[in-house]
């Protein structure tokens, strides 16, 4: 399912449904204010779909590119306004209406953010338990205290249950280059405390892999290299690989696990292997050619569409999940929601500040990736990376700049310092 086409309806689906709830919020809000909303566009460009509202005769427009949207409404800035309907027009509002019809959009997807970060928590995720397996020498974990067989249970005093946890903590941690304190369970179950210096973490734009520079490798099971499904159309289909094969050898070298295949293929993109595979208790060779696969960072890493065959059994000391009751879920989604929104500001200023690299803002195409790759794990991940990226646009949509709600908020506060309208040069 990680093919373009499927990683642009994600795209498309995120979006949309982003800008939809945004551009509801301006909506929802100016008519329940009095204001006329003459148009509800979700996307620009040619419309595919239009229909006019029973109520208000509001036109409503779903059209070519859905990546934005707007809201139109009556406005004297923007075209003639019948005079019995000028107390309608948007301009003609107090500060007040203006500034919750303007805030309303961001608003709405934080709101966004808080229910699917609810759901997510009441349904619940599964993660992998942060287990140890391994401390590089002379390296910052290393330095910390960290050691094999250690479960990081907490970072900085918040609780981590799963690796995906430890990292986005981790990730709050780097933006404030302070010390981090790392809460552990030893191999033998005694609680220990270690902490860490927060500028070994640097700009975690420029890492792809975070805990390997750290000097952590995180423990996982030992799954045998035996193959559970094979993607059609892709280099190990057309090896005439099958469901079932053992990965015995690759090139001469033995492979005893799948993780050992994995690290094997993704350092050689676009290569010739010779294998040796294990079928029906008969021993094949097979010459496989690996396909050559860009990632989101701009490295290039081998594949060959195999997934590995799932043994339940072999993964039950590490998975976690995640949940929370309905009640308890609901102050969690809203801390979730406010904290992110917080270390989205931080970053921006680091990156104004020049202490963080622009990539730390993912772009369209690392987006589109991030959501193809969330929506083939799950729709519990997908929810969730959608809440990330709402609250992300309702920060961004909050910054002081004119094309944005940000701009206008601060139109509207110049606005109320001078007692009366801005002159048209001036807003221009």
């Amino acid at each position: 399912m990680d093919t373009i086409l499927f990683k642009l309806l994600a795209f498309i689906v995120a979006v949309g449904t982003l800008v939809a709830v945004h551009e509801f919020g301006h909506f929802w809000v100016a008519r329940r204010l009095g204001v006329k909303v003459l148009r509800f566009s979700i996307g620009f460009g040619r419309p595919l779909v239009r229909w006019r509202g029973r109520r208000d005769d509001t036109e409503y427009v779903i059209a070519a590119v859905p990546l934005g949207g707007y809201v139109k409404m009556l406005d004297e800035h923007e075209g003639d306004v019948p005079p019995q309907e000028r107390h309608r027009a948007f301009n003609r509002q107090s500060l007040r209406v203006r500034s919750a019809i303007v805030v309303a959009g961001p608003a709405f997807n934080f709101l966004f953010a808080i229910l699917a970060f609810w759901v997510v928590l009441v349904a619940g995720e599964e993660g992998v338990r942060p287990l140890i397996s391994a401390v590089a020498p002379q390296s910052a974990a290393a330095e910390a205290g960290m050691r094999p067989g250690d479960e990081i249970t907490a970072v900085n005093d918040a609780s981590t249950p799963t690796w995906s946890a430890v990292l986005y903590r981790l990730a709050a941690a780097s933006v404030d280059d302070a010390a981090i304190s790392l809460a552990v369970r030893q191999a033998d179950g005694a609680a220990a405390l270690r902490r860490m210096d927060g500028a070994h973490l640097g700009d975690l734009a420029e890492r792809n892999d975070l805990l390997g520079e750290l000097g952590i490798t995180p423990d996982r099971p030992a799954m045998p290299a035996v193959i559970g499904e094979v993607l059609p159309g892709e280099a190990a289909a057309a090896a005439g690989l099958q469901p079932g094969d053992r990965i015995v050898a690759a090139d001469g070298t033995a492979i005893s696990a799948w993780g050992d295949w994995v690290d094997y293929v993704q350092a050689r993109p676009g290569q010739m292997l010779k294998i040796s595979i294990e079928r029906a208790g008969q021993m094949l060779a097979v010459d496989l050619i690996t396909a050559a696969l860009e990632t989101a960072d701009g490295k290039v890493v081998g594949r060959v569409g195999a997934v590995n065959r799932h043994d339940a059994s072999a993964m039950e000391r590490y998975r976690v999940i995640y949940r929370l009751g309905p009640l308890a879920a609901m102050p969690v989604a809203v801390h979730q929601t406010w904290e992110l929104s917080g270390l989205t500001l931080k970053v921006i200023g680091r990156i104004l500040t020049g202490q963080a690299s622009v990539r730390n803002l993912s772009g369209p195409i690392t987006i589109a990736d991030t959501a193809g790759r969330t929506a083939s794990v799950g729709w519990v991940y997908f929810l969730k990376f959608m809440a990330i990226v709402s609250i992300s646009l309702g920060v961004l949509n909050l910054l002081p700049v004119p094309v944005l709600d940000g701009g206008h908020l601060l139109y509207f506060a110049l606005e109320a310092i001078k007692g009366g309208p801005l002159s048209e040069a001036f807003l221009q």
